[in-house]
This record gives C-alpha cells, structure tokens and sequence, in this order.
C-alpha cells in the first residue's frame, strides 16, 4: 500500500497520527479561506464568460463520479438542443503546448484519460489547460456555444461561474471532516452550503443533504474491437480479474459483485498508467476495467478484456431542478 493509500484509509477509516497533521491544516485552511474571501469580494482577477458557465466539481479527494455525470449533463442539454463545451485541467497530461483541444484519436498520455474518455464517448468539443479561464476562452474563440461545463474547478476562483454542483460519495461522506492534509476535504464543509447542488453518488433517495445520485452499469465493451457485449455475457458466479485506477476503486469491485461476479480485485492509484506486462495475471480470467483505465490500455489490449460501461442516473428531482436552472441561465433556449 502506498503513503497516498495509507493516507485516504487514515481520513476514512481513522488514525491517531493525523492529530500530527493538524498544524499544516490551519494553514491550508487560512489559504483557502483568504482565496475565496478575495474572489467573493472581487478583490482577485477572474474571468467570466459571455455563457453560461457549470462548475462540477468536489470538496473531498478522490472520485465521486464527475465524469459520468459530466457524459449526463452533455446528453441532457444537447436534448434540449444546447451547444455543449468542456475544459478541463487535463490532469496528468503531457500536451504539445497549452490550451490544448482533445481529439477522440489522441493518447491519454497528451489529453489526460478522463477529457480523453469524455471526447471519445460523446465528440464534445473539449479545451484542456490547467489555467481553465483560458481554456474557456480558448475554447469559445473556435465553438459557438451555449453552454459551457467545467470538469472539476470548483476552487479555480479564477473563473467565475453561474452553476456550482458538488458532488460526494454518499458511502463515504466526508471523511473525518478534516481539511488537507489531515482529512480529505479541499475546503472546509461550510462551504457546501454556498454551492447551488450537492448530489450524492450512491444514495437511495434524496435527502436534506443532496441529491440523489448513482452509477448503473449499461453493458461491456471489448477494448480490441469495441463490440458491446450484454450485461449476462459473464454468467453468474464468474471470476474475473478487476483493474480500477480511479480515485474509489472499491466501488468499481463493489458493482462487479452486484452484479453477481466474483472479481478478483487490482486497485492502482487514480491516474495509473499501464503495461500489458502490468495487467498479465495468474490465474488466466476474463480481465474487466473501468472505462477511464481502458482509454490507456487499447493499444495493448489482447482480445478478451472489457471494459464495463456506466450511466449516471441523477434523481428525477435533480433532473427538474437542473431543468429550472438551465431556463433562468439560457431564457431564448427555453
């Protein structure tokens, strides 16, 4: 287990050794109180696009479920016929100069595997650049667009935004409550109460603190050759290697077990790059990944692995609020 593993489980799960950390987090706690005390008071440079802009992000470290319900907000206002954009920091990625444009036919090592997975499933056009301001404006000055979201950002005060919607792990919560680095949250959890939408990944109905929100898993896809295979191509009972390097690997392996496999669990850290030599195991098994790992692994994939498929389905009161936002930022569109 690595120091960043031991140090997540030490937030969930507890650890008297974080009570040493606590000094650096009154630190981190004053930077980022004096961040947003300047941006609420105007008192920081920041940029506000001539759209509307969402931020989806998160107060907590580690994967909440932003990129699946990124794919939803994507399809859901392009039902309604809105122009879609993207940026994103492109986390780990290596671009030949910056702001960078995804292309669905790029590597995950230049656009980043999640722009990369949410290009290559939807075609949105998607603006990669730590500094996201200038990604937006980058982005705006090749598209005509009605609408742009921001994947991740939510602490980006540089951008200004009209949307905020956060989202937390519902099995996991917020930890020990605790700031950086002596608890998982980017801000203190006062701060959800200023944003416009908390939604909850895994809760079974709303509740007084969020939406509810959740992952349902819609097929298997072969990497090799891209074929969509039903839900029941592995019976029940079948033991199959899992690989999750996002940042909660255990609800990957988790929904494996739903529905009625036994996986054989490989947790990597978020982000992980990969060899084939890395995900050759013993015993010989079907091999399931999460699709986020799958946009590094195709150029190696042997015939056989799959990657399992998910759509985000918020709850229908989320839905009608989201509705309610999109016609106060948007009226012509309405």
């Amino acid at each position: 287990m690595t120091f960043v593993e031991r140090l997540q489980r030490a937030w969930y799960h507890g650890h008297p050794a974080l009570s040493l950390l606590r000094p650096l987090e009154v630190l981190y706690r004053q930077v980022v109180s004096v961040r947003r005390q300047r941006f609420l008071a105007g008192a920081s440079e920041s940029y506000r696009a001539p759209v509307p802009l969402i931020v989806v992000g998160n107060v907590t470290v580690g994967g909440t479920g932003k990129t699946p319900l990124i794919l939803w907000l994507i399809e859901h206002c392009r039902s309604r016929g809105l122009r879609v954009g993207v940026v994103s920091r492109g986390y780990g990625a290596k671009p030949p100069s910056l702001p960078w444009r995804v292309g669905a036919e790029q590597t995950a090592e230049q656009a980043g595997d999640e722009p990369l997975l949410i290009v290559q499933r939807t075609g949105v056009p998607l603006v990669i650049d730590p500094d996201r301001a200038r990604a937006v404006q980058y982005l705006l000055a090749s598209e005509t667009l009605d609408l742009v979201l921001s994947d991740d950002g939510l602490q980006h005060y540089r951008l200004a935004r009209d949307l905020e919607l956060v989202l937390i792990d519902a099995a996991r919560g917020l930890g020990n409550g605790r700031c950086l680095p002596a608890g998982p949250l980017r801000e203190p959890a006062e701060r959800l109460q200023s944003v416009d939408a908390v939604l909850l990944n895994g809760a079974m109905a709303d509740t007084m603190q969020g939406y509810a929100f959740s992952l349902e898993p819609s097929c298997l896809v072969e990497l090799a050759s891209s074929a969509r295979l039903p839900l029941d191509h592995f019976p029940a009972g079948q033991s199959m290697h899992a690989v999750a390097g996002i940042g909660n690997p255990e609800r990957f392996f988790a929904t494996l077990e739903a529905l009625h496999w036994r996986p054989i669990p490989h947790p990597f850290a978020d982000h992980a790059h990969y060899s084939l030599e890395q995900l050759t195991f013993s015993p010989s098994l079907p091999l399931v990944m999460t699709e986020k790992d799958a946009v590094k692994c195709r150029a190696f994939a042997p015939s056989g692995w799959c990657y399992l498929q998910v759509r985000a389905k918020p709850s229908s009161a989320f839905v009608a609020w989201f509705d309610t936002q999109l016609d106060r930022l948007l009226p012509d569109q309405s």
